[in-house]
């Protein structure tokens, strides 16, 4: 069974780069078979796709967030990454990454303006 699980800090603040990580066990992020995800869902709102990473490091993103998102992966320790630039307390949300099949617990981030 695949486990996944976000990291990061969870108190950021406005105009800084909001970073998390996600660590997948019981397999691997180089699988052809998985898309890797971030969604967060901000408070009293529904899910909103930011972005996925492929097996084969192609990325894509949501284009109301493309300017300011950034999807990685650490194959070395299974990880793959965001980073969200200038922060706004729009950005306050639980972020939960996925590969649409088993997602993490989700971490809670909050922008402080």
């Amino acid at each position: 069974q695949v486990q996944l699980q976000e990291s990061g800090p969870g108190l950021v603040n406005a105009s800084q780069t909001l970073s998390l990580s996600c660590t997948v066990s019981g397999g691997s992020i180089t699988s052809m078979y998985h898309a890797w995800t971030w969604i967060r869902q901000p408070p009293g709102k529904g899910l909103e796709w930011i972005g996925v990473i492929l097996y084969d490091d192609t990325t894509y993103y949501a284009p109301s967030l493309k300017s300011r998102t950034s999807i990685s992966r650490d194959t070395s320790k299974n990880q793959f990454s965001l980073q969200l630039t200038s922060v706004a307390p729009e950005d306050t949300a639980m972020y939960y990454c996925t590969n649409w099949i088993y997602w993490g617990q989700g971490t809670q981030v909050t922008v402080s303006s």
